[in-house]
């Protein structure tokens, strides 16, 4: 089971607060934990999860504008596609959290499928806006992987003759093995924060977050 040291941690790492910790626990139970120990696993949670993330992303495509039915199919499978979910977990850090018989052994669908047991657990503890929340500031505000978004906040400086992006590590948290960085980007009067399990990946998703900032302050906004 999670001690409430763990589960406290997880709870900042997600910007949530569960009202039902078993449920919380139940987010974090892979299966082969839930059969050597018999009690439920997360299978249903991301069964549920699956649904309701594909919900908000539908909502925010249909919200966005975008026109075209094929085009959001497109945006959506990536948007919630195993890859990005895999790496919003591992950017908060939780995969050493979950409960299974062998952590060394779980593979990539399980950290990804955590994500959207997660989704399912915030949903039915605190209700679509808690979950919303949580998606748009965990998965589909933050950068992924393939997008130098530090060079693209550059140029995108740099092509208006404006001054170059200051960035700062504001806090660090969590374990020593598994600490989590929150840095902060300024530039032309606003700024950004993000977090991150490296210094790196948290100047990238601030980046990500302030690029689209002065993206929307311009008019040049583009998902």
């Amino acid at each position: 089971m999670l001690p409430s040291r763990d589960s406290a941690e997880i709870e900042r790492r997600i910007g949530y607060t569960f009202k039902d910790k078993k449920l919380l626990e139940v987010c974090f139970t892979h299966s082969s934990y839930a059969h050597q120990h018999g009690t439920e696993s997360n299978e249903r949670l991301e069964f549920l999860g699956d649904a309701v993330l594909g919900f908000l992303v539908s909502e925010k495509l249909y919200r966005e504008g975008v026109k075209n039915e094929g085009s959001m199919t497109d945006l959506r499978k990536n948007l919630v596609s195993a890859p990005p979910l895999k790496e919003a977990v591992e950017r908060m850090g939780l995969t050493r959290f979950l409960l299974a018989a062998s952590p060394s052994g779980v593979g990539d669908k399980a950290v990804s499928s955590l994500f959207e047991a997660l989704v399912a657990g915030i949903y039915l503890d605190g209700g679509m806006k808690a979950a919303e929340r949580f998606v748009r500031e965990k998965l589909l505000s933050v950068p992924h992987s393939g997008r130098n978004y530090k060079g693209e906040l550059q140029e995108f400086l740099q092509g208006r003759g404006l001054a170059r992006a200051e960035y700062r590590i504001v806090n660090c948290s969590g374990e020593p093995h598994a600490p989590l960085f929150e840095a902060e980007v300024s530039a032309e009067g606003e700024s950004a924060r993000a977090v991150g399990t490296g210094k790196a990946a948290a100047e990238k998703a601030a980046a990500a977050k302030l690029l689209a900032k002065l993206q929307k302050k311009s008019g040049e906004y583009r998902h």
